[in-house]
């Protein structure tokens, strides 16, 4: 390290010189994991557990839960159990036929992909689409596909020219009814240690259009089927581009003809100079813009004339921010987005993802109503993007500071709560 560095480090992080230390080369990170066994609690997050609604506590009818409404978890505030046991008892549920995943990053030891060769052992109809070009996870991808095919899975290895990056599950169920299928649809993996520490938003749904869409893209991942238009899922490439530019001119007429256009992204990384430059228009035109994006954002906002009307602001914290939510104000009927897309060329021209809506209305109204705002008025961990490209700390004023995170970890499953009483009534 250049003293001068050092030398700075020091002055602000108020330390003595004697507390700095220089190895040779550069610092293996992971070895900084032995830091975790000092006992100093007071140095570390205070741990919490994290919170499962009770229509998918463990022994309840999962599928009639899901039957009966749509039904959202966002992790970590919100345990990854319940889509582990999801398909658990998929299977071993002697009526269900069969079940479909696409499988990015796993990890080690997967419970997901041990239940899928569960499942083969059961006797169901496996098929799993396996990204082999999940960077740094290409030999755990390898060895799971291998598994899966030995078991006598339908295993197939990406798209040709394309990466598969969409989360997606279908269990296909025989019920008295008929045939129901049951889709999970996640903005993040299927990866119960990465759940923990990455913020996403999962959705179970056994609505017959969503999951029709669901259906039908897995036969066209698998060959089985040749594209035709979707009910309601976004699929890249094309398709996701496509829809959001279209929804933000619809908030360019609406602020037109009624002046109340305004829309909410909170996202991975915007990059994509056509969605950009219809961010600018509707800007000019009018309408309020609020993009809370974690890491790249190549569009200025506060230009005068250009983006006035745009902020960027990005959260750093304890979890790492990876939902991908698209809401558009839709003159109070409002459109919410969710899903494994950030607004990249790689993400929109490059790979196999999925925007689905979310239909369900009290799921939609919480999201708009909880957790989008609490990140929104962040002001401990937020930072905001100027003009000139820099990034600055909010000015809280003579407000309460406010920690978006901690909020979440202290009311975690309040949506779903809020959700239940809804259905009781007062």
């Amino acid at each position: 390290m250049i003293s001068s560095i050092a030398d700075m480090m020091g002055a602000k992080l108020a330390r003595f010189p004697h507390m700095i230390y220089r190895v040779r080369g550069p610092i293996g990170f992971a070895d900084l994991f032995c830091m975790m066994k000092l006992n100093r609690p007071d140095l570390k997050d205070v741990p919490y557990a994290p919170y499962i609604p009770g229509r998918l506590a463990h022994g309840a009818d999962i599928f009639n839960a899901i039957k009966t409404r749509d039904i959202i978890l966002f992790h970590p505030y919100e345990s990854f159990q319940p889509v582990i046991e999801f398909l658990q008892t998929a299977a071993h549920d002697p009526d269900v036929l069969a079940i479909k995943m696409t499988l990015y990053r796993t990890g080690t030891n997967s419970p997901i992909v041990q239940a899928l060769l569960d499942a083969r052992e059961q006797g169901k109809a496996v098929s799993v689409l396996v990204e082999l070009k999940a960077r740094f996870d290409e030999e755990n991808n390898i060895g799971w596909a291998r598994a899966l095919e030995r078991a006598g899975a339908h295993v197939v290895f990406g798209v040709m020219g394309l990466k598969v990056h969409a989360k997606l599950c279908l269990v296909v169920r025989k019920e008295k009814s008929g045939i129901v299928r049951y889709a999970h649809m996640s903005t993040g993996n299927y990866n119960a240690v990465t759940s923990k520490i990455y913020t996403d938003i999962g959705l179970f749904t056994a609505n017959e259009e969503i999951s029709s869409d669901v259906s039908h893209l897995f036969n066209v991942l698998t060959g089985y089927s040749q594209y035709k238009a979707y009910h309601h899922l976004l699929v890249a490439p094309g398709g996701i581009k496509t829809g959001i530019i279209s929804h933000i001119e619809q908030e360019i007429i609406r602020q037109a003809e009624y002046g109340d256009g305004k829309i909410i992204f909170k996202l991975n990384a915007l990059q994509d100079d056509e969605i950009i430059r219809t961010l600018y228009r509707a800007s000019q035109e009018g309408v309020k813009i609020h993009l809370q994006v974690r890491g790249i954002c190549c569009l200025r906002p506060g230009i005068e004339g250009i983006s006035d009307n745009i902020t960027v602001t990005t959260i750093v914290g304890r979890f790492l921010e990876h939902a991908r939510i698209y809401y558009f104000h839709k003159g109070g009927d409002p459109l919410v987005l969710v899903g494994s897309s950030d607004l990249m060329p790689r993400n929109l021209k490059r790979r196999i993802e999925t925007l689905f809506p979310i239909l369900d209305t009290g799921i939609r109204d919480e999201i708009i109503s909880t957790i989008l705002p609490v990140h929104l008025h962040d002001t401990i961990k937020t930072r905001v993007l100027r003009a000139d490209g820099s990034y600055s700390r909010v000015d809280r004023g003579e407000g309460e500071p406010f920690q978006a995170q901690e909020w979440l970890i202290e009311n975690r499953g309040i949506w779903n709560r809020n959700l239940m009483k809804s259905e009781v009534g007062p």
